[in-house]
C-alpha cells in the first residue's frame, strides 16, 4: 500500500520528511515529491504550495504518477467555533469550497457545477482510524466540515459566515481542491488540520506564532496512524 500525503508549506512537512526512511525523491514541474517509508509503510510526500490551484495541480500529478490507495493532506487551519482551540485537531468529515459561487443562478454557495454537490465527503476508514489514533494520543480531536477557499480568513465575522453557511469547523486554503480532484479520480481522501488560530481579528498574531508548533503536534500523529490505516486497508484487499 502507498500513502499520498500533501502539505502545503515547509513547516508542514518538515517533521515527516525527516522520519521518512529509505529516501528518494523525483521533481515535477515545481513539485518535488519524495518516496520512502514512513512508520514502515511506502508513502509519497509532497509540497504543494498555497492555495486552490496548486493543490488541484499538485494532486492531479501525485495520483497520475505515484497512484497512492489513499491521500491525507495535513496542515494548519483557522478553528471556527469556541469548541475549537488552538492546537486541536480537525477531521474533515466533509469539505466544501467557500469561494464557488454561481447563486446568481440559483445554486447554493458552495455548489460545485457537474458534480451536483456542495460536499465532498472524506473515507470513513481514514476517519475512524485517524481519530482514534488521536484520542489516543490525548489530541482534542473534532470532525466536521473544513471549508476551503483562496482566502486567508482573518476577521470574526469572515468566520462567522462560514459557521452559517456551512457548519464550517476550520478554515484554510487547499483541503477543499484536494478533496475535489480525489473525488473525481475515485481516491479516498481525508484532510487533517492542526488548529494554528481561531480565524478572527488576532489570526494575524495567532497563526506565526503556532504554525510550527501546530504542525509538529500532528507529526507524531500521522506516524502513529499510517501502520494502522495500511492494516485496514490490507484487510479489506483480502476479504
Amino acid at each position: 500500500m502507498r500513502i499520498g500525503l500533501i502539505g502545503a508549506m515547509a513547516a508542514e512537512i518538515e517533521a515527516l520528511l525527516s522520519a521518512m526512511e529509505e529516501k528518494t525523491q523525483e521533481q515535477i514541474g515545481r513539485f518535488v515529491f519524495y518516496l520512502g517509508k514512513i512508520s514502515g509503510v511506502d508513502c509519497v510526500l509532497v509540497q504543494c504550495g498555497i492555495g486552490k490551484v496548486a493543490a488541484a495541480v499538485c494532486t492531479q500529478t501525485l495520483l497520475l504518477k505515484f497512484e497512492p490507495d489513499a491521500v491525507v493532506n495535513l496542515g494548519v487551519a483557522g478553528g471556527i467555533g469556541r469548541e475549537i482551540r488552538i492546537g486541536d485537531l480537525v477531521l474533515s468529515e466533509q469539505v466544501v469550497e467557500h469561494d464557488m459561487n454561481t447563486t446568481a443562478i440559483g445554486d447554493p454557495q458552495g455548489y460545485l457545477s457537474g458534480l451536483d454537490l456542495v460536499y465532498i465527503k472524506s473515507d470513513p476508514r481514514l476517519l475512524s482510524v485517524f481519530a482514534e489514533t488521536a484520542e489516543l494520543l490525548g489530541i482534542r480531536v473534532h470532525r466536521g466540515v473544513i471549508a476551503t477557499g483562496d482566502l486567508f480568513v482573518s476577521s470574526a465575522k469572515q468566520a462567522q459566515k462560514l459557521a452559517e453557511r456551512f457548519s464550517a469547523k476550520a478554515c484554510e486554503m487547499e483541503g477543499g481542491s484536494v478533496g475535489h480532484t480525489c473525488y473525481l479520480m475515485n481516491v479516498p481522501f481525508l484532510v487533517l488540520r492542526s488548529i494554528s488560530d481561531n480565524a478572527d481579528d488576532l489570526a494575524k498574531v495567532d497563526y506565526p506564532q503556532f504554525v510550527t508548533e501546530s504542525a509538529k503536534r500532528y507529526g507524531a500523529l500521522i506516524r502513529s496512524a499510517l501502520p494502522r490505516i495500511a492494516s485496514v486497508f490490507s484487510r479489506e484487499e483480502v476479504q
